[in-house]
């Protein structure tokens, strides 16, 4: 709806005349929902509450809905479940040196707020101990001895051995 309201016209009969050009033109046939009746209003339902359900119906976890700073210290709180299936503890610093790269990159960035939350550094020390920790002993090595496997005759032995027969 890109017209203006002209002059002298009432904006009733303007926005009247909207829809039923719309209508006309076959722009609510065919919508989701149409011929059912809206949802109930429940007065004990806030704006989180709501908010939070939409994103559900649209496929959006509410993590993903935090604000940058949160969004952060929630990861560095997520970090030692993150890293407890790597298979070494090169990858386990490089996960956490990436979180710090980021979270130094915010500290750079200017904030909306004054009082936008502030994630904090991982330590990298305490994630890499706490893995070492958390992992399962290592397997002990067997060493496997191999059968004895008579000696092999050579070719010209065989030979000699037909003849003899």
């Amino acid at each position: 709806m890109t017209d203006r309201k002209p002059p002298g016209v009432s904006f009733e009969t303007w926005v009247e005349r909207q829809i039923s050009q719309a209508e006309e033109r076959g722009d609510f046939t065919g919508l989701p929902g149409a011929g059912r009746p809206l949802p109930a209003f429940d007065p004990d339902e806030t704006a989180y509450d709501w908010a939070v359900a939409k994103a559900r119906r649209e496929g959006i976890r509410p993590v993903e809905m935090l604000p940058p700073g949160l969004a952060l210290r929630r990861e560095r709180d997520d970090l030692p479940e993150r890293v407890a299936d790597l298979p070494s503890e090169d990858a386990v610093r490089a996960v956490a040196e990436d979180y710090n790269a980021r979270v130094e990159a915010f500290w750079r960035r200017p904030q909306e707020s004054r009082w936008s939350p502030v994630p904090g550094l991982a330590d990298v020390e305490a994630l890499v101990e706490g893995w070492r920790r958390d992992r399962p002993p290592p397997e002990p090595v067997v060493e496997e001895v191999p059968a004895e496997v008579p000696p092999r005759r050579r070719w010209w032995q065989r030979r000699v051995t037909r003849r003899a027969r």
